[in-house]
Order: structure tokens, then sequence, then C-alpha cells
């Protein structure tokens, strides 16, 4: 068994509870962990043997794209797709922080962590 880690994943994009959050946008960093068994790639050296994290990246990216209120939903969405497209996942991580979120004080981020 391995591991796949995209780490500090930034994405600008409009998700919140305020109409604000939906139409000024704000950064997001997120880090997804993927286990999955890497003896095949190990040995051959071939990118068909093993995740092929572009593309995971570009699943993230469209979730990214995509509108939503709660943290939660975005993270769900993500693993979902992730998930489907890559049957060989055995066990997925995902954390999603919102930077600088409005609320009323200083704050670094406010983060959703989901597995499966």
């Amino acid at each position: 068994m391995g591991k796949i880690i995209l780490e500090q994943m930034e994405f600008y994009a409009y998700h919140g509870c305020f109409e604000e959050e939906q139409i000024i946008g704000n950064r997001f960093i997120l880090n997804l962990e993927l286990e999955t068994n890497t003896a095949a790639a190990e040995i051959s050296d071939k990118l068909h043997d093993t995740i092929n994290y572009q593309k995971v990246y570009n699943l993230v990216k469209a979730q990214m794209d995509t509108k939503s209120a709660l943290l939660e939903h975005i993270g769900r969405r993500i693993l979902d797709s992730v998930m489907a497209e890559f049957p060989a996942i055995t066990n997925i991580k995902l954390r999603i922080s919102k930077m600088n979120p409005p609320m009323g004080g200083k704050m670094q981020a406010v983060s959703v962590e989901l597995s499966r």
C-alpha cells in the first residue's frame, strides 16, 4: 500500500453562506490523501499502474468551480468524484480550508476534514 498526497492545492472560488462570499470569492486550500496499492507502479514505472494525480487535480478543480454554501458539501462532491473515477483508492481523506473567513474577527482559516 502507498499514499498519494496532493498538498496545498490553492483555489480562488465563490463558496459560502453569505451572498457576498458567492460574489467576491475567497481563497481555499485543499489537501487530499489517497491510499492505494502502489506495488505495480513501483515496479513498472508506468502511469497507468497508479493514480494519475493530474486527473485527480482536474476533478478537484471542477468541483471547486461549482458554487456551494457549505465546505461539507464541496468536500463530499470531491470525494464522490475522485472515488468514482479511481476505484483502486481504498481510503481517501480531504481537508478543505477557507482562508480568512468572514467571522467578524481575525482568523487564518476554517477547515473541514472528511474521509472514507
